[in-house]
């Protein structure tokens, strides 16, 4: 039994109760698999408190991945090509999952190919920033790839 004010000691579980209810605390198993089970001389809400607050914390702490999209069209001219990438290199410095995506309208998903090719380009062009999840797949009217930020 471990505790403030208390003598770290092997106790029986009667007298380690008397303990925990003279001081007005709860006696808390901390160690269950130890041997002998490790238990402290806590108040509990303040306890499930101290618990909460500390998986508060390292959920706060997890890294969160940020996908940034950008969309293309299967006719897109060089100029706007560019533009995009710019931005993409931006994101993959911050550190951000790039998912880069070309829109078929109507009768444009005739151009597969085409979106393919475009899509292609782009993870090549941002080879040293990022690198791509898998090849460029066709979910329904558009054809995707991810690029995930190279480690520094």
């Amino acid at each position: 039994m471990v505790g403030e004010g208390i003598e770290s000691a092997v106790y029986p579980i009667a007298e380690a109760l008397e303990l925990a209810k003279g001081l007005g605390l709860d006696l808390v198993e901390i160690s269950p698999t130890a041997e002998p089970p490790v238990c402290k001389v806590v108040d509990y809400k303040k306890f499930l408190y101290d618990q909460k607050k500390k998986q508060k914390e390292l959920k706060a702490k997890a890294a969160k991945t940020v996908v940034k999209e950008i969309r293309f069209g299967p006719q897109t001219d060089d100029h706007d090509f560019n533009f995009k990438k710019n931005h993409a290199i931006k994101f993959l410095q911050e550190g951000c999952k790039v998912r880069a995506n070309v829109f078929f309208r109507g009768r444009a998903i005739v151009f597969k190919e085409q979106g393919e090719i475009l899509l292609l380009r782009f993870a090549n062009e941002l080879e040293e920033y990022g690198k791509p999840e898998q090849l460029p797949t066709l979910d329904g009217k558009k054809m995707i790839i991810v690029l995930t930020p190279k480690k520094k």
